[in-house]
C-alpha cells in the first residue's frame, strides 16, 4: 500500500502592516535576539535553525526564533526538514524606514567596543 502524500510544511508569519513598533523593538531588545539578527546579517543568507551560536539552550533558541517571527523580523521555511531563517529586511525597511540597519549598526559597535 503507497504511502499517503502530506502536505508540505509551512510557517505562519504576520503581514507587517499588522506589526506594530512597540512588538519590534520588544524583540529586538533581547541581546539573544539581536544576536540571531547579526549572524543572519553577516551569513547574508538563510541559515538553518541548528546553525546559530547562542548561549542558550535549543528550546529557548526556538522561543526567540518564534518572537523574531511574530514579530515579523525574520522569515522562517522549511527545506526539507530543515527550517531555514532569513531576515525580512526589504519589507521591515518599507514598513520601519532605517529602524533595521540602524539596530545592526549599534550591534556592530556594541560588539567591536567589547573586542577592546
Amino acid at each position: 500500500m503507497a504511502r499517503p502524500r502530506t502536505a508540505a510544511r509551512t510557517v505562519d508569519h504576520p503581514d507587517l502592516a499588522q506589526v506594530d513598533l512597540q512588538q519590534v523593538m520588544e524583540a529586538l531588545a533581547d541581546p539573544v535576539r539581536r544576536m540571531v539578527v547579526s549572524q543572519l546579517v553577516r551569513k547574508g543568507e538563510g541559515m538553518s535553525c541548528g546553525t546559530f551560536e547562542a548561549p542558550v539552550s535549543t528550546s529557548t533558541l526556538t522561543h526567540h526564533f518564534n518572537v523574531l517571527r511574530e514579530a515579523g523580523v525574520i522569515r522562517q521555511y522549511y527545506v526539507g526538514v530543515t527550517k531555514m531563517n532569513t531576515l525580512r529586511a526589504d519589507e521591515m525597511e518599507e514598513r520601519f524606514p532605517g529602524l533595521l540597519p540602524a539596530v545592526i549598526a549599534a550591534c556592530a559597535a556594541e560588539a567591536g567596543a567589547g573586542a577592546d
